[in-house]
């Protein structure tokens, strides 16, 4: 009986599947996409103490007045709310206080320069962990104006509109 000795590739289904497993999403800003158009995203890592982590995992988080903020060249999370975790007592952190993002130098030049320059915003769309670890997907966004606006929510309309109209035709 002779032994295989080549590797075998998985396809991509297994790795998304494989992937999905080891993240678990706490809190998604939704509404991030609708008032911004994402011009790129960036997954960091977050410096948090451990009654926000034991919180996180209890699924008190939001995410919708947050953005990101550049000081002293440094990435910090700005207006995000993690509730006070009630068995902590008299340790327990500050719900509103600023949070460090962890990202290395060249990430933060490249992809925070570009908010600088182009007076683009930096907006957490999502906060989950990740092999343990909290991480947020943090985007580079842009605002958009009210007709902007108007015209996603058609084009979507319209999206789900023909998809539906997919799945009836199979019928």
């Amino acid at each position: 009986m002779s032994k295989s000795k080549g590797k075998t590739k998985s396809t991509g289904s297994d790795a998304a599947a494989k992937h999905a497993a080891n993240e678990r999403t706490i809190a998604e800003n939704r509404k991030a996409r609708h008032k911004f158009q994402v011009l790129d995203t960036l997954e960091c890592g977050i410096a948090l103490v451990g009654s926000e982590v034991k919180s996180l995992r209890n699924g008190k988080l939001s995410l919708e007045e947050a953005y990101g903020r550049i000081r002293d060249g440094e990435v910090w999370l700005v207006g995000s709310d993690i509730a006070e975790y009630t068995e902590a007592n008299r340790m327990n952190h500050n719900p509103k206080r600023p949070r460090k993002l962890l990202l290395h130098r060249r990430e933060i030049e490249r992809f925070a320069g570009k908010a600088h320059e182009k007076g683009l915003t930096l907006v957490p769309l999502k906060m989950y962990f990740k092999d343990g670890r909290a991480k947020v997907l943090l985007g580079l966004c842009k605002g958009r104006k009210l007709h902007d606006k108007r015209e996603a929510l058609k084009k979507a309309d319209s999206q789900r509109e023909m998809a539906r109209a997919m799945r009836n035709r199979r019928r």
